[in-house]
Parts: structure tokens; sequence; C-alpha cells
């Protein structure tokens, strides 16, 4: 489970293995979520509100987005 980033608020991994759809985990005090890569809604959990934004602020950024895609897709290749 890569680390991708540690943000002051959280930090964003994602899991190898793991069910779709395609998302990430974001984890810190008061935070224990998962949110989809494609449409940055949360899809299981919860976090806190100021971790939320920080965390979708990073996603939401372009290289940031394609970064959390190929990660994503690599570890969890089918077939």
């Amino acid at each position: 489970m890569p680390t991708l980033v540690v943000l002051p608020k959280c930090k964003i991994q994602v899991y190898a293995g793991d069910h779709a759809p395609p998302h990430f985990k974001i984890y810190g005090p008061g935070s224990n979520a998962n949110v989809a890569i494609e449409t940055l809604e949360v899809i299981a959990g919860k976090a806190d509100r100021k971790a939320l934004r920080e965390a979708l602020d990073w996603a939401s950024r372009p290289q940031n987005r394609a970064l959390l895609r190929a990660t994503w897709n690599r570890l969890n290749e089918l077939g």
C-alpha cells in the first residue's frame, strides 16, 4: 500500500488487490475514507472536513490524478 503523499492533515494511499471502483484512501486523525479517483466522491468511510478538502485539492490537480490512476492500474491489474 504505497503512500503517495503525506499532507499536513492526512496521507493518501492506494492499496494493491483492492475492489472497484478505482479509489484512494484518506487517512489521518478522524479520517478513514475511500474516494473514487474519477469523480472524487467519498464512496466509503468518513473524513475530517479539513483533511477531505486538502486531499481533494491535491487529487484534483491533473498530474496528481494521473498519478492516482497509474498507481491504481499498476497495483490492481486484472487477469
